[in-house]
């Protein structure tokens, strides 16, 4: 009999990824701009030379994702979390490895490109396009978006241009919008942090509803409990490597140790107070107390 993990599809196989950025030194932009252009065109020959600086954002990352897991990707400031996230989604090149994905990764992030100048009802319009959904789809699904954004809950801001929305409301928009369609692989890049507890509870309600239809989640995160309450699974990065992979739980504990999350220990339960004294019985005569006639 077969053992269960060979029923296992995989999505996502990523095998000794390294991604480098290169910035540019301060003393590296002076001179004419032909002597730049010469400079960009020489550039693999001249890095050095030019000041150009070599940043190891994700160092020799492995690992397997299967067809209706959740995973979390966690770690501390610039550890590399969303530069991974970019690599999976094809929007960043790497320096060496390979990732393979099955079906096409969607990216949803907080900064996912809307048109501000158009209204929210166009955004949503165009986004469905974008991501291979059919004009009869959209108009289906049109009403649950704006419904599931909670955009119009103070008024109806859905007809009014992007740019007079706050951050919260844009976001929240944004995953509305992504959350319309089943995936194949779906990244989100702290979306679960925008918007009131009503919102997350939607999210991660949503979330596991992509997972029952054979999809792949990733979720980068910075907030503890949105990973414990929507993966079972958690990559944990640290200065671009991984650290550690394996179940939610067993990562978190690891994690919390490591950065002394204060919120993740638990609360030292209250001392006992000492039963107070009893108040002596005031002396006759003393002060509201009448005396006896």
């Amino acid at each position: 009999m077969a053992d269960s993990t060979d029923r296992k599809v995989p999505t996502v196989v990523a095998d000794g990824v390294d991604i480098v950025y290169r910035v540019n030194g301060t003393g590296a932009g002076r001179g004419s701009a032909t002597a730049a252009l010469n400079r960009i065109l020489r550039r693999k020959q001249t890095e050095k030379a030019s000041g150009v600086r070599r940043v190891h954002a994700v160092r020799n990352v492995s690992f397997v994702a299967y067809r209706g897991e959740a995973i979390g990707l966690i770690g501390t400031n610039g550890s590399g979390k969303s530069t991974l996230l970019k690599a999976v989604a094809g929007l960043l090149p790497v320096e060496n490895g390979r990732i393979y994905t099955d079906g096409q990764p969607s990216l949803l992030g907080v900064n996912a490109a809307l048109m501000s100048d158009l209204t929210g009802e166009r955004n949503v319009h165009l986004g469905g396009l974008a991501m291979g959904m059919s004009r009869d789809e959209i108009k289906a699904r049109y009403q649950e978006i704006v419904d599931f954004s909670g955009i119009n809950e103070k008024g109806d801001f859905i007809t009014l241009p992007m740019r007079t929305y706050s951050s919260g409301m844009a976001a929240r928009l944004r995953f509305s919008i992504a959350a319309a369609k089943d995936h194949d692989v779906l990244l989100v890049d702290e979306a679960l942090a925008t918007g009131d507890r009503s919102f997350q509870k939607r999210s991660e309600a949503r979330i596991r509803e992509l997972r029952k239809h054979a999809g792949t989640v990733f979720l980068v995160s910075h907030n503890n409990k949105s990973i414990r309450d929507t993966c079972d699974r958690v990559l944990w990065l640290e200065r671009g490597e991984l650290r550690m992979d394996g179940p939610t739980e067993e990562v978190l504990k690891e994690y919390e140790a490591f950065t002394g999350d204060k919120a993740a220990k638990p609360k030292p339960k209250p001392k006992p107070q000492a039963a107070a004294a009893p108040k002596p019985a005031p002396a006759p005569g003393g002060a509201g107390v009448p005396l006896p006639s």
